[in-house]
């Protein structure tokens, strides 16, 4: 992409701007937490958009997010929205001290340009001014997207979170110290 990539907060009212990001992505191989550890099954997925209901979902959630006082982080070219990122408000975990990033999502063409560690940092510099120690997310198990996190430091979740571990049972939970 030769076009500059921006990033900055967005308000409550461009949650819909999350209609723009392309979900699509072709999956090879799938992770499951067994025995305490994960382990890599091949497994092919081609998904061309996010799953029915998931994106209303989202909005919403998204939304509810801000109007509570967490952060909703934007990356823009030409002005459509190619990627965002969120962080909680609300401390989690049993010392408190573990604030939650709901969210990553990249479009397509814009992944693998550092778009998706730009927003994450912006998340895990919000995170660390809120007060937190740790930095909890429930990511998608799909090996691209747990070597991402890998890669950016984070680890299996030492403290599963059981309202989000019941509501993405599927997930692969991580956590950043900070």
């Amino acid at each position: 992409m030769t076009e500059p990539i921006t990033y900055r907060c967005l308000d409550i009212k461009e949650a819909e701007k999350f209609r723009e990001i392309d979900r699509s992505e072709y999956i090879e191989a799938i992770y499951y937490f067994r025995n305490g550890g994960l382990v890599l099954e091949p497994e092919v997925y081609n998904m061309t958009g996010f799953p029915p209901g998931e994106l209303d979902s989202i909005v919403k959630e998204t939304r509810e997010l801000i109007e509570r006082g967490g952060t909703v982080y934007g990356a823009f070219a030409n002005g459509n929205l190619v990627g965002a990122s969120s962080v909680e408000c609300k401390f989690i975990g049993s010392s408190s001290d573990t604030l939650q990033m709901p969210m990553l999502h990249i479009s397509k063409n814009y992944r693998g340009l550092g778009v998706g560690q730009t927003l994450m940092r912006l998340v895990i510099q919000r995170a660390r001014q809120l007060g937190a120690k740790k930095l909890y997310v429930s990511a998608t198990p799909s090996k691209h997207t747990v070597h991402f996190y890998q890669r950016m430091g984070c680890t299996l979740a030492s403290d599963i979170d059981p309202v989000l571990f019941a509501k993405e049972p599927e997930d692969i939970h991580l956590e950043m110290i900070l």
